[in-house]
């Protein structure tokens, strides 16, 4: 005897569903400056021969020896992190003639109160 065979009728395609909207992604919230490196610093006479007199915050003063040791061209040629120094930049090295950008940082400290 033959068997029936089973007629499977096909279901409708489902409409795509909808995705719920996504919530607008959270603007990443500005880091706030540590209060430290903002705090005004007095500046060493040396230093204050390079980057000017009155007080100013680390930050700033970084900002201003980088635009000395550009504006004079005192990057070393061959090692980019060396900076050569100039008369006025040697009494803040302590009389280095040449100093690495990490050792600038250190030198450049003591010169700040």
């Amino acid at each position: 005897m033959a068997t029936k065979k089973k007629v499977v009728t096909k279901k409708p395609a489902k409409a795509p569903t909808k995705k719920p909207a996504k919530a607008p992604a959270k603007k990443a919230a500005k880091r706030k400056p540590n209060a430290a490196f903002m705090k005004p610093m007095t500046v060493s006479a040396a230093l204050g021969a390079v980057i000017g007199n009155g007080a100013m915050p680390r930050t700033e003063v970084t900002k201003k020896i980088w635009a000395y040791i550009k504006k004079h061209d005192l990057q070393d040629a061959k090692n980019r992190r060396n900076i050569n120094a100039d008369e006025k930049l040697k009494e803040v090295f302590g009389g280095k003639k040449q100093v690495s950008m990490f050792e600038m940082t250190k030198l450049v400290s003591k010169h700040l109160k």
